[in-house]
């Protein structure tokens, strides 16, 4: 590990550059190599002068420190703790050197890349305040200030804070405790800047981001959706509900994880990655290597695959082999999404692949894991106004990130027929949705019972759906579109939450 440690006390001569050395000896005795930055010593004007700190001429010191902090995978801040805060010249020290171009980048008013990103940071502070009263009492603004509003904001991750007080009262042993405790600190980073357990954690949160779990509920109402209209009425099978849905569940982890494999070129380009756009970006930032994921899509796969034969297992003989083709075909029509030689993302077929898997494919997973026949209509029809209105946030979603799609040869929807027709095409299918849902409730009895609230309710989100495009169609599209997305999103929730409500009321207690 190259490491860098930075004394921030105006007075070299303090229990803050005891600490310092104590830190810097153990980690040099464990092997790690590191450089040393003493701000008293460094000669630099603490204010920035100019409109923005990047326009005024670093001096030779913090030249050199932006050089060391480049070179540093981890970095140790060593501050007396004053006023509730670190002090004036270590707010100086990062007013000048974290410049815009080095620590981060703007790229929107609510979007930046964070330029230091994957360096990690140990704080150690000494304060008169008992630590405790520090943190529960003042809620540590020193501490959240340097953590998050500023290493945070440029990419650095806060590994380890060590907070020592009250000096004011402390005794000869207990400094020295605390020089043990620093020299510990410093020995500690020869196995890496975190520990094991907040490891085991950012590999956790790692592989949550990369499920993109937000998009999973649709899917388990649809799929229930389905497995209710089965039903006819009485309680559901709960085994083979749970084993069908684990089954969905897992096929579509195996898709986002390959979509991640194969758009890779496409999420490194991407400057307007959002909750919803840009993928998850977790092999992009590197929070997930190449063989981690290449495991993850195995893994379930596999996961999918035992769970369908399970399915199999507690399925009537006559209904097997149809529900091993239908699981097969839709886990087919979703894995290939990204993935060659089909690629149906990039060829202008990947919006339809995903409105047709998550609304017919998950309610006949639902419907024919309880028993229910693939050539019965009632699924089917519930399936089609919920794939049209799933079409909205899939080509909303793929406005952010057509002009990163393009560059890297991937020609969906968005890209043929650019951000305008797109947008019109969303707002087409906004409307056809509820409409759909009306024109069936007035066609069959047992549609208006499951359909008519999707009807009315979904003509109300499509007004509000429409006069939010509408802007988009006459003026400027802003390179994030969050809200119109999330907008689309709960557009869905029209068809599949009142046929769900209706059917659990139909089945009983």
């Amino acid at each position: 590990m190259r490491c860098l440690l930075i004394l921030a006390h105006p007075r070299r001569d303090s229990l803050c550059g005891a600490l310092f050395d104590a830190c810097a000896g153990g980690a040099r005795q464990a092997g790690v190599e590191c450089r040393e930055l003493i701000l008293s010593e460094m000669r630099f004007d603490r204010d920035v002068h100019t409109v923005s700190p990047e326009q005024q001429p670093l001096e030779p010191d913090l030249v050199r420190a932006q050089c060391d902090i480049d070179w540093a995978e981890h970095l140790v801040f060593v501050y007396p703790t004053w006023w509730g805060t670190f002090p004036a010249l270590l707010k100086g020290f990062l007013d000048r050197v974290m410049t815009p171009g080095f620590a981060f980048r703007h790229v929107a008013h609510d979007k930046w890349d964070k330029l230091l990103a994957g360096r990690t940071a140990d704080l150690i502070t000494t304060m008169d305040t008992p630590p405790l009263i520090y943190r529960f009492i003042y809620r540590a603004p020193g501490r959240q200030a340097l953590a998050r509003a500023t290493l945070g904001y440029c990419g650095l991750r806060t590994a380890r804070i060590e907070a020592f007080g009250p000096v004011v009262a402390s005794s000869a042993d207990q400094r020295s405790r605390w020089l043990d405790l620093a020299r510990a600190s410093g020995s500690r980073l020869i196995h890496g800047a975190l520990s094991s357990a907040q490891r085991r954690v950012q590999r956790l949160v790692a592989w949550l981001a990369a499920l993109r779990l937000q998009f999973y509920p649709m899917t388990g109402i649809a799929y229930t959706v389905g497995a209710l209209a089965a039903s006819a009425g009485e309680p559901m099978s709960m085994t083979p509900y749970l084993l069908g849905y684990l089954t969905v569940f897992l096929i579509e982890a195996a898709t986002v994880f390959l979509n991640e494999w194969f758009d890779f070129d496409s999420d490194r380009r991407n400057r307007n990655s959002g909750p919803f756009t840009g993928g998850s970006r977790v092999l992009v930032d590197g929070r997930l290597g190449r063989a981690a994921m290449r495991k993850g899509i195995g893994l379930s796969i596999l996961g999918a695959a035992a769970a369908l034969v399970a399915v199999l297992a507690a399925a009537p003989v006559a209904s097997m082999s149809a529900i091993a083709a239908l699981y097969a075909s839709f886990a087919t029509l979703a894995l290939v999404y990204t993935v060659p030689p089909l690629k149906l993302s990039h060829r202008g077929f990947g919006e339809f692949d995903v409105a047709l898997t998550h609304s017919a494919g998950a309610i006949m997973a639902g419907y024919m894991a309880q028993g229910g026949g693939w050539t019965d209509s009632v699924p089917w029809l519930l399936a089609l106004p919920l794939g049209v209105s799933v079409l909205p946030s899939i080509l909303l979603a793929g406005c952010p990130d057509r002009e990163a799609d393009e560059a890297a040869g991937k020609r969906t929807l968005v890209v043929i027929l650019g951000k305008r027709v797109a947008v019109r095409l969303a707002m087409a299918a906004s409307l056809a949705a509820p409409t759909l849902a009306a024109l069936l409730s007035l066609a069959r009895v047992d549609m208006a019972a499951l359909l008519g609230w999707s009807a009315a309710g979904g003509a109300i989100h499509c007004v509000w759906l429409l006069r939010h495009l509408r802007r988009f169609t006459a003026g400027e599209m802003p390179e994030r579109i969050d809200g119109a997305i999330a907008l689309a999103l709960t557009f869905i929730l029209w068809f599949c939450v009142p046929p769900l409500i209706a059917l659990t009321r139909a089945s009983g207690p």
